[in-house]
């Protein structure tokens, strides 16, 4: 999975980008890198104004998320924030000079740090209960072709044991998730203080699928997870692990739905007396509905759970939610 994605000729370093195989938020609307933007106003507000305010995007594609925040922001704000896109692949061309690109997460700033489907694309390994119940590792050609491996053991089987439990059925599947545990960690450990966000397609202990969620994407549609680099390679994330590995308390789950409604994004219909008062603005804001509706869709990108993880004293995700307590910040919900 590792070469599969991120060797020299695997899918992420390909030229077209994530986007050019499958739609995420960020692809999806501006809408999203206006929450997101307002998002980090709210959290520039609880931490005083520092001098320089963080932006940081974990698994940045090709710098769409953070390009899009840049230009969300009003003028006094963006001047403050260094933004940095994280990603393995080449800079683009053309891509905003303020953004700086990096393969790895800076380290000891203050700010904001947002992974979007970031940790589903962290390698991981397969485990399935052998006809004892035994938990061993699955074996993958780079065709495709599977086969059983040893039993899985030590920190590996620990996980297991904890978060995903196979009850010794046979044939039944389990991601082991514990590298993506550690990603998460050490991603929000480069924050000294702010707030770490990774938004994905998520799953908790009592609600684990039976035979995983590993699958492929290629060219916007669904397709075998072939380690071949022709193809994506994703799987679920178990952001209730991810929280649990973050030595800081305070960390809150919820769903993309009630998260982007925190920050202003509806799928409510614009007034019908708009359409006769201004039918230029009624045509706009049905199609920002369209878009809110698809964001926060129940079923679809709306059921994408979110992870806050705030990181130094103080800080309080559930508050950073909530415009009405934060009065210094102004209400741009319009964004």
């Amino acid at each position: 999975m590792e070469t599969a994605l991120y060797g020299p000729d695997g899918f992420y370093r390909s030229p077209e980008g994530p986007a050019g195989h499958f739609r995420t938020s960020v692809h999806a609307s501006p809408l999203y890198a206006g929450a997101v933007a307002l998002l980090l106003r709210r959290l520039d507000a609880a931490l005083g104004h520092p001098a320089e305010l963080a932006f940081v995007d974990m698994g940045a594609g090709r710098g769409e998320l953070t390009a899009g925040v840049l230009a969300a922001l009003p003028h006094d704000v963006a001047a403050r924030v260094r933004a940095y896109a994280v990603e393995r692949a080449e800079r683009p061309a053309g891509l905003d000079a303020r953004i700086e690109w990096r393969a790895t997460p800076p380290g000891g700033v203050t700010g904001l740090l947002f992974a979007n489907e970031w940790l589903d694309n962290v390698p991981l390994d397969i485990a399935e209960a052998a006809a004892d119940g035994t938990p061993r590792h699955v074996l993958v050609r780079e065709d495709g072709t599977e086969s059983p491996g040893g039993p899985v053991e030590g920190p590996d089987a620990e996980w297991l044991a904890r978060w995903w439990p196979t009850d010794a059925e046979p044939g039944l599947r389990a991601e082991i998730g514990r590298p993506r545990d550690e990603a998460w960690a050490a991603a929000a450990a480069s924050l000294t203080r702010g707030l770490a966000v990774a938004v994905d397609y998520a799953h908790s202990r009592e609600g684990r699928p039976p035979f995983g969620t590993l699958t492929g994407f290629r060219a916007g549609r669904e397709t075998a997870p072939v380690p071949d680099g022709s193809c994506d390679i994703t799987a679920h994330v178990a952001l209730d692990a991810c929280a649990a590995a973050c030595p800081q308390e305070g960390a809150l789950l919820l769903t993309q739905r009630a998260a982007l409604g925190a920050l202003g994004v509806s799928g409510g219909r614009p007034p019908l007396s708009l359409a006769s008062s201004d039918p230029t603005a009624y045509v706009r804001a049905l199609a920002r509905a369209g878009e809110a509706a698809e964001l926060t869709a129940p079923g679809g990108l709306g059921d994408f759970g979110w992870l806050l993880q705030p990181v130094g004293a103080g800080l309080d995700a559930a508050l950073l939610l909530d415009a009405d307590l934060l009065v210094d910040v102004p209400d741009h919900e319009e964004q």
